[in-house]
Formats: structure tokens, sequence, C-alpha cells
């Protein structure tokens, strides 16, 4: 399925859009290149990309059907918001943004598939794209193999690092030992229960989660782990267990759809999340509008972002982004971390003065945005993201509320010593 970007200033969308740029101080500031000043195509397109003096193909490679829909579905509108502010914005160098979407359908050698159509047919000069760790593995041989570059937004357990993937989420560091730190410190956690969907993302994380429980937090102890096929949607039997075992941390990393039988389950059982701790690294706020406020408030989670962040960049983005998808839209951190993409790829273009594979991949370390709604970003020479580290609680109404965040960056790393 391809989709192009409606042009011309009688597209509705197209005017409140621009309208819209006035409140992005940022982003407005960027330079808008003049025709004149439009490098050549033969310059900049030296290996064969669709990319031509006016126009430059990229690929949206997400779940819109399938398990994984209620998380991935975000990641696509953020895409699509990005592209067409940068468009707004005078494209990148010069070049307005086309994108052909496809759809991973929630099946991982489905995403391969469509990886390498968009590389190998459709050309893209790059692609934003997966959610769970098992689709970007699929993926992952592709782009190395037919030298493409991946923007790949979700949080994730690490233990990876490739020339063809710019990271934008976090990985265990940034996340997993930082969120278990946090409970263990302010809740005087020692007992844990992990849960997960059962796929590389979850166990690994468990995994992770299990060695710094384990080996770092004095005192403190695994009491049970379970994993659950993507889908599932029992989960009283595990619920009955966390009832007998009273862990002082239930620690979910359960995905997609599952997740709104789980809390909704672990509710009618009468398990009381403003009593019981529970932490989560997985679900985001754009998903708990699928679950239901009232069955997940008391929750915490531990990602970087949050859509009550108080700065001006989030200012702007949070009402752009529910102008184009709608005033009741939820924005997750996924959500969030897919809207940096486009714009790192078209600021780390514009740094390399070419749309060419290679001079992408060496120019990305270094490159910031600024106009970050999480606040500001940098690409590290492993190319993950400096960010902060932030947890917050589930109220009702369907959003986190922050109570905590570090006060500098966090470095990534993505091969923690002693963690592999």
């Amino acid at each position: 399925m391809s989709d192009e970007i409606k042009k011309g200033l009688k597209s509705p969308l197209r005017r409140k859009l621009l309208m819209g740029m006035a409140a992005l101080p940022a982003i407005s500031m960027l330079p808008r290149p003049a025709f004149a000043d439009v490098p050549p195509t033969s310059a900049v397109n030296t290996t064969g990309l669709a990319v031509t003096d006016t126009e430059a193909t990229v690929g949206i490679l997400h779940s819109v059907t399938g398990t994984m829909a209620i998380s991935e579905t975000g990641s696509v509108e953020a895409e699509k918001l990005a592209i067409e502010q940068i468009n707004a914005a005078g494209g990148v160098l010069g070049r307005k943004i086309k994108f052909i979407q496809e759809d991973g359908a929630s099946d991982w050698p489905t995403f391969a598939e469509k990886a390498k159509k968009l590389l190998v047919n459709d050309k893209c000069a790059a692609v934003m794209g997966c959610w769970t760790s098992a689709s970007r593995k699929a993926v992952l041989p592709v782009f190395e193999q037919y030298n493409g570059m991946l923007y790949y937004p979700t949080f994730y357990e690490g233990l990876e690092q490739s020339k063809n993937v710019i990271y934008t989420g976090q990985e265990a560091t940034q996340q997993i030992i930082a969120g278990l730190d946090w409970v263990n410190k302010t809740k005087g956690a020692k007992t844990f229960y992990l849960l997960g969907s059962d796929y590389i993302w979850p166990r690994t994380s468990n995994k992770i989660a299990r060695k710094h429980i384990e080996g770092h937090l004095q005192g403190a102890k695994v009491v049970g782990e379970e994993y659950f096929p993507l889908g599932s949607t029992q989960f009283n039997s595990v619920i009955n267990k966390i009832k007998l075992t009273k862990p002082d941390v239930i620690y979910a990393i359960i995905v997609g759809g599952s997740n709104v039988a789980f809390y909704k389950q672990l509710k009618a059982a009468g398990i009381d999340l403003s009593k019981q701790t529970l932490l989560t690294i997985s679900v985001t706020e754009d998903e708990i509008d699928g679950i239901g406020g009232e069955n997940i408030a008391g929750a915490y989670a531990c990602m970087k972002y949050f859509q009550s962040l108080d700065n001006p960049n989030n200012k702007a983005f949070v009402p752009a982004f529910k102008k184009m998808w709608g005033e009741k839209t939820v924005i997750g951190d996924v959500t969030q971390a897919a809207y940096l993409g486009p714009w790192l790829w078209k600021l780390t273009v514009e740094k390399a003065q070419s749309f060419d594979i290679d001079k992408i991949a060496a120019a990305s370390p270094g490159v910031e945005f600024k106009g970050a709604p999480e606040g500001y970003v940098r690409i590290h020479e492993n190319h993950h993201l400096w960010s902060k580290t932030r947890v917050g609680r589930a109220k009702a109404d369907g959003q986190y509320e922050l109570i905590y965040e570090t006060a500098d960056l966090v470095e990534p790393d993505p091969f923690p010593k002693g963690y592999q």
C-alpha cells in the first residue's frame, strides 16, 4: 500500500499545519532553502535512491493490523505529522518528502518481506519502522544486506548496534536498570514478580532485570517469572499466583492487545494498583486509551516521554498532533520517539549534504534535535540517543503524571558490562 502526502495549500490539513508552525519556535527557525540553494540530485544521490530534484521518498513500516496495531498506530501518526511539518518548513535539501507505507501486520516474516520491497523495489532513502524487537531483528539483515537506513522508535533491550539503524527509543540502562533502581530506592522494593509477552524483548529485558535485581539490589530477589504468547487474553492463573506470593513489585512487560485483558483482569481480581506497586516499561499512554484509565490507574511506568511534560517543544507538539489526529488522541513514549525519526533524518541529510546511506551513517553521531517534544536529544556514536529517564504514574484520565526525572541526559550504553 502506498500513501502520498497531500500537496498544495488547498488541503485543510496543510493550512492547519502551516498556521501551527508559528507555535513551533524551535522548528520554525530552521532555515528554509531557497530554490537556488537546492543542490543538484547528481551531487546528493549517488547510489540510485528514490530522490529526485523535487522529492525524496521514505518508507513507513509498522503494524496497522494484528495484535500490535494498538501499539504501532501512534508511530505511523507521528511520522506522518513530522513529514508534514518538514515539508511545510521547506523539505530536506529543498525536496519534499514522499512516503510509501507498508503494513507489517504483526508478523515478523511480513516485516522482512516489506522491508526488502521498500529498499529494493521502492529504493527508499530511509525507513521509519518496526515496534517489537522481533520485527526489528527480522528486518535488520535486510537493511544491512541492501544498505538501507532504519529509524527504530521503540525502547528495547539493547545488546545491539548497527551502522544501518538509528535507535530513537531507550535501551536497557536508560529504562530497565534505571527503573528498577528507582522503585528499589523509593519504595524499598525487595521482591519482584516478572511478567512478559513471549518473544525476544520481554525475555531479554527480564533477563537483564533479574541480573540487576539479584546482583545489584541488596537483599532483593525474583519470586516469579512467566510469559504469555502475543495476543493472550487469559491471565487469571498468574494473577492468582501474584495474590499468593504478594510481591513488592509486579514488573510487567506485556505488549499489544494483551494489555487490555491483563489490566482489566487485575482490577477484577481486586488488585488495587494504588496499593500494589506495578512497574511497567511497556504500556505507553496511547495504549492506555484501549486499556481504560480506570483499569491501570496507580501503575508506574519508566520511559523517557509522557504527554504531560511541561516544556515549550511539547506544548507545541501535543496540539499539533491532536489537530492532525483528533482531540481525544493520547500520545505515548514510542509515538514521540517515532516523531523524532524523520526530523533526525532531515538534520543528518543536511549535515552530510547527501542522501547516500554511508554518508548518513557517518554523519549521524552528534546530530541534535533541539525541537524534540521530550526536550532535547542527540545521537551518540553508537547510534542511540542521549535522553532523560523519567517515571510517571497512571491516572484515571489515561495519562501518566510525571513524578521523577533524571537531572541530566543519560548516556546510552547498549552493551552494559555484566548484563550480556
